[in-house]
């Protein structure tokens, strides 16, 4: 009898834990309608800013062309894209955003339109520390249907892998004073706009982006 309550416990315990793992494991995207679509040209409209630092906006736009060219897309260049839309009298990231999908497509003539938003650009001090962190998420849009094919999130910050459990408190400070004011002066947000634009748009990457027709890896993922 103790057995073979004992192998039933067993039993429950196990199947819980299977159960939490499974419940644990991340969803795979679905690429369904992606795929479908198959965009060979993308527009990058420019992001939404959610930070206080106007830099932000521009930053993280003149980052995000070279991640999604490699990938094996055409992007319309950025500086165009942005000139034409002021020249049409919208200066602004909310009025661009607010922009027709048909209207879109007629200007650019472009397969999908990718929608950024920066949702964190900057730097937060602490007493021992300052930690610059760039954080973004993206939506790639069919123009002509007006299906969400993709969307992510990405992050990086210039604190990763760090760690500040050695060291007095004094030399804690130092370090801190230091690294605050090298993120004063110098672009740290805007070189880690770079990776986390690298970390959104790069395909291959779990739940990321796919590959694109330009890419000798197009259709493998």
């Amino acid at each position: 009898m103790i057995k073979k309550m004992l192998n039933l416990t067993l039993l429950i315990l196990f199947t819980e834990l299977m159960t939490g793992c499974a419940s644990l494991m991340p969803v795979r995207y679905d690429y369904t309608a992606f795929k479908q679509s198959h965009p060979r040209s993308v527009v990058i409209l420019p992001p939404l800013n959610e930070s206080p630092d106007t830099d932000a906006t521009y930053s993280m736009l003149s980052q995000v062309t070279l991640p999604l060219a490699e990938s094996g897309y055409y992007v319309f260049p950025v500086t165009l894209v942005d000139e034409t839309f002021k020249q049409n009298g919208l200066t602004t990231a909310h009025d661009i955003h607010a922009v027709s999908l048909n209207k879109l497509r007629e200007i650019f003539g472009a397969d999908a339109a990718l929608y950024l938003t920066v949702n964190r650009y900057g730097t937060t001090y602490t007493l021992i520390n300052s930690v610059v962190t760039v954080k973004a998420t993206a939506r790639l849009v069919d123009i002509k249907s007006g299906a969400t094919l993709w969307q992510g999130t990405a992050s990086a910050s210039d604190n990763e892998g760090d760690s500040n459990g050695g060291g007095d408190l004094v030399s804690l400070l130092i370090v801190a004073a230091v690294k605050q004011v090298i993120n004063s002066v110098s672009e740290t947000s805007h070189s880690i706009a770079g990776v986390t634009g690298k970390r959104l748009l790069s395909a291959g990457r779990f739940n990321g982006m796919l590959y694109g027709p330009y890419s000798a890896k197009y259709g493998t993922d």
